[in-house]
């Protein structure tokens, strides 16, 4: 399997409910560092799994619309907890929405670094 991997970040603000997250519980704000992997067992016919400055340029615009926002304010988000994890799986469902066009990707993975021990991440088959 190919893998192909881009990165970039994106800066939150956001609240989390429940005991298990402790001082979380408060609005604060959270910089992620974000990592997306397109993987396939092919490459296409210019030798290449995925168009690097594409799925760059794809992934810098998903961050975009998350990134200076208060999580808490956003109707997409409404009634959900906005845990690392489920972040991923929002940056990689989006990604999947358009992947169209950047090559002969299988599968896409997200994984957010919040800090430099601890990360999430999510994986999905396209």
């Amino acid at each position: 399997m190919y893998r192909v991997t881009v990165r970039d970040h994106m800066m939150i603000a956001h609240s989390l409910t429940g005991e298990v997250f402790g001082p979380a519980q408060r609005l604060h704000g959270a910089t992620y560092v974000v990592d997306a992997s397109f993987l396939g067992p092919d490459l296409g016919p210019d030798g290449i799994l995925v168009d690097i400055g594409r799925a760059a340029e794809v992934l810098r615009e998903i961050l975009g619309e998350l990134t200076y926002r208060n999580l808490d304010d956003e109707a997409a988000f409404a009634g959900t907890n906005t845990s690392t994890e489920m972040l991923a799986r929002t940056v990689a469902d989006r990604l999947a929405e358009r992947a169209t066009g950047l090559g002969p990707v299988a599968r896409i993975a997200v994984t957010l670094h919040e800090s430099h021990i601890a990360s999430a991440g999510y994986e999905r088959d396209l």
